[in-house]
């Protein structure tokens, strides 16, 4: 029987984030990296990584958050793979889980990852909680508009004109969304 594959999965939240500090100087057969969101559910890399791993495989993480949006998607990947024979390591939290874990260990991961989740949500509440008293002191002014009033105006009448919208966004590098958002505004 063949020894499996050292798979490498790394998630960084952003596309100007380091990549380099997650499984830095592990030896891997194949790496699949993400730049996107935890809380974003349409991870290519990850679909990628969990379609390329076998029986055998050993799937290596930096930390359970970097899996999983939640705790119960993290329960559900780690239980898929390692039914499928696939070993799971997060480095960072020194655990390894396969098909003969114990139930101590999934125990410890479950408790992880709810402090996890619990830690993030309390980070969104103190987030809108500064939001709101910013506002309130009249400090927070919200998102600078991306076009300038000269830009918004020349949209409008281009778009008036009949050109076409996904054209315009496209060319300004907006969204369609946010080029009708600049239309409903009064001219």
């Amino acid at each position: 029987m063949s020894k499996g594959k050292r798979i490498g999965y790394i998630r960084v939240s952003t596309t100007d984030q380091n990549t380099e500090r997650q499984l830095d100087g592990i030896e891997l057969d194949k790496t699949f990296v993400d730049k996107a969101s935890g809380k974003d559910t349409t991870r290519p890399q990850l679909q990628a990584a969990l379609d390329y791993v076998r029986d055998g495989d050993v799937l290596l993480v930096h930390s359970m958050d970097r899996l999983a949006r939640n705790t119960e998607d993290l329960l559900r990947i780690v239980r898929e793979l390692t039914s499928s024979g696939v070993t799971v390591s997060f480095v960072k939290d020194s655990m390894t889980f396969s098909s003969d874990s114990n139930p101590q260990q999934h125990l410890m991961m479950t408790m992880l990852a709810g402090f996890a989740q619990f830690e993030r949500a309390l980070i969104r509440e103190r987030q809108r909680e500064g939001i709101a008293i910013a506002k309130a002191n009249g400090v927070y002014k919200g998102r600078k508009p991306a076009l300038t009033p000269e830009q918004i105006k020349a949209l409008q009448v281009r778009a008036a004109g009949g050109e076409a919208k996904a054209a315009i966004a496209r060319e300004l590098g907006i969204s369609r969304e946010t080029l009708y958002q600049y239309l409903k505004r009064p001219a």
